[in-house]
């Protein structure tokens, strides 16, 4: 699933529309782990969260793009590529799911959604997005991203 949608008068983007504060933390952890993330234009970094920087591999919270992107599966890096393009271009919303490559050969699922904004101002725009793991048992037993 790859998809974007430009913001329109009639529903326009508000600053902070992604308020995770409204949801029942409860019932979503049983399902999923999941983070919110945001990006800068101007630099182009992303900062992650704790869950987020280890399910993606990566050493500190806060990388690029294509560091982000490394563990990803290499048949969605062009539509992610494309998302974050256009994303970067235009205040838009936007979501995909990939899978994570681990290392150990486990594979993990992420569903990302997320919307770009500020693109008329000083500040050169961010991103705002979340990031949704899903808890799967593999065949073995053994559980994706558990909570300790």
């Amino acid at each position: 699933m790859f998809k974007i949608a430009k913001t329109t008068t009639a529903a326009p983007l508000m600053p902070g529309s992604l308020d995770v504060s409204n949801h029942d933390p409860d019932l979503l952890a049983q399902f999923s782990i999941s983070e919110t993330w945001v990006g800068d234009f101007s630099t182009g970094i992303i900062r992650l969260r704790e869950w987020s920087t280890m399910l993606h591999g990566l050493p500190a919270r806060e990388c690029g793009l294509l560091s982000l992107m490394r563990c990803y599966d290499p048949k969605d890096h062009d539509h992610i590529l494309d998302l974050f393009e256009q994303a970067a271009t235009l205040s838009s919303s936007f979501c995909f799911s990939t899978t994570i490559m681990m290392p150990n050969g486990f594979r993990q699922p992420l569903f990302c959604m997320g919307e770009s904004n500020g693109h008329d101002n000083a500040s050169h725009g961010s991103l705002l997005g979340v990031f949704v793991f899903p808890r799967f048992k593999t065949n073995t037993g053994s559980e994706f991203a558990r909570r300790q």
